[in-house]
């Protein structure tokens, strides 16, 4: 931690798929000692359980069922935070092409995202600054939080990112795949009834389809630090 803000703070980032939302809360939170919650991990841990066990998720019976028996928690391990579900880490799992073609469709029942917001702002209680990406914090979850950005890319830049990202992992996909995946998951997360994916009007919009990782940071550290006047 190499800047230090004295009050709890909560920190809301939100956007599409592939924008590099993880990436940058994942480093402000080592940056300014927050606590990072990963609540895209949350509905794709919860989406490996669905697969995993065959819940219906036209079956509301099924649904409520399996919600019970979910248990998410996130540990640091070696610097890199991983996600546990039923005390299995499910990192890698959760990133596989079969969770990111049903995550959106299960992200977006109601049952499922009522009990990932009443975890999300569980985790988020006590004393210590957070930050957290998904779709719906700075809209839903927080509404409240302190500062809110709303992260976007070009879908191609997108698709390209994400692709060299499974590539990393030694799955041998195409673009085409990868960016037909993200332009349903889009619109599936911004046309959904309950809690869509919408900027709030109280954001920061910052469109990274140009950026480097290394600039996406500065602009959004420097964001921070003018904001709640950390020290330099």
């Amino acid at each position: 931690m190499k800047h230090k803000i004295i009050r709890k703070i909560i920190i809301a980032i939100d956007g599409y798929s592939a924008c590099g939302k993880s990436t940058i809360a994942q480093e402000m939170a080592a940056e300014f000692g927050f606590i990072y919650l990963d609540t895209g991990a949350m509905y794709r841990a919860t989406t490996l359980f669905f697969l995993d066990h065959n819940i219906d998720i036209t079956n509301g019976d099924d649904i409520a069922s399996a919600l019970d028996k979910i248990h998410i928690a996130f540990s640091n391990t070696n610097g890199k935070n991983v996600t546990i579900l039923n005390g299995l880490i499910v990192e890698d799992d959760i990133r596989s092409l079969r969770v990111s073609q049903k995550v959106s469709e299960v992200s977006a029942l109601p049952e499922v995202r009522k009990k990932m917001v009443m975890l999300q702002r569980l985790m988020a209680e006590g004393d210590q600054s957070v930050v957290l990406d998904g779709r719906d914090i700075g809209t839903v979850v927080f509404p409240e939080a302190d500062l809110k950005l709303f992260i976007t890319a070009d879908p191609v830049v997108r698709a390209q990112r994400r692709l060299l990202e499974l590539r990393n992992k030694g799955l041998n996909l195409h673009i085409e795949d990868v960016l037909s995946n993200l332009s349903h998951r889009d619109s599936i997360d911004s046309t959904r009834e309950d809690s869509p994916l919408v900027k709030a009007d109280d954001a920061i919009e910052i469109d990274t389809s140009d950026y480097t990782p290394e600039e996406q940071r500065k602009i959004i550290f420097d964001l921070v630090k003018s904001k709640f006047n950390t020290d330099v």
